[in-house]
């Protein structure tokens, strides 16, 4: 709309400088129009006022519209501004809620883990108990075994070796006999 006022402004006012501009060489060169150019000049005159009053007309009329658009944009602002501040309000709280609520998760979750290590660690703690315990009592049986196999095999051996070393002592004891026997007969049968 005000594209259009000012479309008409220009148009009025290259019509009123045609006017003007012509109205003197159209008097001059004709002194029969004289009177007819005399009203022409006078409706171009009154044609001038009317656009000039039309000028100041819109010219008011856009500074009250500009007045009213900065009023209604200050108070959008304020309204804008104001929704933005309740709803950074909002947001904050929110998210420190959610930050206090993730906390208090976390510090669960990380008793709740403490807990099942403690407890794991006394299973495991029990169970080596009980296997060290088991490992010794089997050391120990091991080696009461083996020290019995041992004084058996030793027992074994020593009877063994008695045994040998008494055939042994017979067997020499009865060849040293047979031979002193046998030199006894040869030197009698000598003698002879």
């Amino acid at each position: 709309m005000l594209r259009s006022m000012k479309s008409q402004q220009i148009v009025s006012a290259i019509a009123l400088a045609a006017a003007l501009v012509f109205a003197p060489a159209i008097g001059w060169s004709q002194d029969a129009a004289k009177d007819a150019g005399e009203s022409v000049k006078q409706g171009t005159t009154k044609a001038a006022h009317a656009t000039a009053d039309g000028t100041k007309k819109v010219a008011g009329a856009t500074v009250d519209g500009t007045k009213k658009a900065a009023n209604a944009t200050t108070d959008g602002t304020k309204k804008a501004a104001s929704a933005t501040a309740d709803g950074t309000k909002k947001v904050a709280g929110a998210t420190a809620d959610g930050t206090k609520k993730a906390a208090g998760a976390t510090a669960d979750g990380t008793k709740k883990a403490a807990n099942a290590t403690a407890d794991g660690t006394k299973k495991v703690a029990g169970a080596t108990a009980d296997g060290t315990k088991k490992a010794a009592s089997a050391t120990v049986d091991g080696t009461k075994k083996a020290a019995e196999a041992t004084a058996d095999g030793t027992k074994k051996v020593a009877n063994a070796t008695v045994d040998g070393t008494k055939k042994a002592w017979d067997k020499t004891k009865s060849t040293t006999s047979g031979a002193v026997h046998g030199a006894k007969e040869g030197a009698e049968k000598k003698t002879e």
